[in-house]
């Protein structure tokens, strides 16, 4: 009874005297790059279907991000650009025939939708671009499409055309694409996939090129590329995403039956080293053990540049599936755990692709929230910009609803993290945007909880000393 007594009274008087600001720190929260790609090309992820009412794409796309907050993602790869078209409002490209057919405006902006709700929830947005395909499968295209404006640039590759990769015109013609998207989006990162030059058996389209001529005219276009972003905008991470494996015997023993370095005109590794790339992303689909071994793979990638990270793209969509044998969720759990292993500057994953994450393939999704356990913070990028945000002022008042935060504005900041400690533990509740300046704390963690921090972070992800309240 006395033990009640006496803490019926330290409730009352933390309650009488509220919550004060300290000078005190807080560990800083956990780093990891948890992506999905969101494919639109032929509908592979989102939309379901081309031509589904503005609802239901609105629907369908909130339930992608909301899924993604409950796994503990922290990023989507949102493919924007499939075939030299748009899904956001352009007037450089029409828009995508993925969303409500070729050239119609579905009457909202889908980017733009993503960037809002996505911010919300902590989750990054990273605007995915496919640099030079032009038309697959003979789809119809909208009025003004590259096919049009550019013919005598348009390659033959199969089923697939494609606007000449060494044409400066056409290079040129795609930057000004990624710029704008840039200038006007709220967007967090670039992404380009491995499609410069087309897969074999297409890859000698006649461009009157050699390989190395090839090679120079992309390295040109992507070392252009990353330069004209980060005039634009320093904090917009730009990555890619190139084929898994640099070139057969690298490293010993991997094969392949695709030379990416000779057939795709694609030296990744010269773009990790040369630091034209803030982080790559390999697709390493395989499994951990045989010719194309995923450790093998990771570990080659992770030693080519200590000082830029290597987040690998895993194959969920091969869960369960015949190729390879097939492979439980359990590969899965093996694979980022290697990955976490080899991380030489900072741990991260893409998983590839969403629908096998949201129809839980293999309880893919149970085994990524025991990985997962938190929330997580992007990396650090501070080869883009190191200055950290001020120490925020922040105030909180107990209420019925909870402990009502509110903190000073601050220009600098692009997120901030919301951190709470019982007797010495602490843990992430909220990411939220850099607008953001006042939240609720659910009542039960306020009392739980005897310390709370609100942590600036800068657009390049640098975190600055958080304001700290204690009772």
């Amino acid at each position: 009874m006395k033990k009640l007594f006496l803490s019926l009274i330290l409730a009352a008087a933390q309650l009488a005297f509220g919550w004060q600001q300290v000078n005190e720190n807080a560990p800083e929260p956990v780093r990891e790059f948890r992506a999905a790609w969101v494919a639109t090309v032929f509908n592979l992820d989102w939309p379901s279907r081309a031509g589904l009412a503005v609802a239901s794409q609105q629907a369908e796309l909130m339930r992608i991000i909301q899924t993604a907050q409950k796994l503990h993602l922290n990023a989507i790869i949102l493919q924007v650009r499939p075939t030299a078209d748009a899904l956001y409002n352009s007037s450089i490209e029409p828009w995508s025939g993925w969303l409500s057919g070729p050239g119609v405006n579905p009457g909202y902006d889908p980017l733009a939708l993503a960037c809002q709700e996505a911010h919300k929830r902590g989750i990054e947005v990273h605007a995915w671009f496919n640099p030079f395909r032009a038309t697959v499968s003979g789809k119809p295209v909208g009025r003004g499409h590259v096919s049009q404006r550019y013919s005598n640039l348009i390659l033959r590759a199969g089923s697939t055309t494609m606007l000449n990769p060494s044409s400066s015109t056409a290079q040129s013609h795609v930057t000004s694409v990624i710029l704008d998207v840039v200038k006007r989006y709220n967007i967090d990162g670039v992404h380009l996939d491995d499609y410069f030059y087309p897969y074999p058996p297409n890859h000698n389209v006649a461009d009157g090129r050699t390989p190395a001529q090839r090679r120079a005219a992309t390295d040109a276009f992507v070392s252009n590329l990353y330069r004209k972003i980060k005039s634009t905008k320093p904090y917009v991470r730009f990555g890619i995403s190139p084929f898994g494996i640099w070139q057969p015997g690298y490293p010993a023993g991997v094969q392949a039956g695709v030379n990416a370095y000779e057939h795709l005109a694609c030296d990744a590794r010269k773009w990790l080293a040369n630091g034209w790339v803030d982080y790559l992303a390999p697709q390493l689909y395989w499994p951990c053990q045989g010719p194309q071994s995923f450790p093998a793979l990771m570990q080659w990638w992770s030693a080519q540049n200590p000082a830029r990270p290597v987040w690998p793209g895993i194959a969920t969509v091969r869960i369960g599936g015949r190729e390879f044998g097939g492979r439980g969720a359990g590969e899965i759990v093996q694979q980022i755990g290697y990955s976490r292993s080899c991380a030489r500057q900072s741990a991260g994953q893409l998983f590839w692709s969403w629908k096998s994450i949201a129809s839980n393939k293999g309880g893919i999704q149970a085994q990524l929230l025991k990985l997962y356990p938190t929330l997580a913070l992007p990396p650090a990028m501070p080869w883009c910009g190191s200055a950290a945000p001020a120490r925020p002022t922040v105030q909180g008042a107990d209420t019925a609803q909870g402990c009502a935060l509110a903190w000073s504005p601050a220009a600098d900041v692009r997120k901030w993290v919301i951190q709470v400690a019982s007797r010495g533990r602490w843990w992430t509740m909220y990411i939220l945007p850099g607008n953001c300046t006042r939240i609720t704390l659910p009542a039960n963690v306020a009392r739980a909880c005897d310390r709370i921090a609100v942590r600036p972070v800068s657009a390049t992800g640098v975190c600055g000393i958080p304001g700290v309240l204690c009772r």
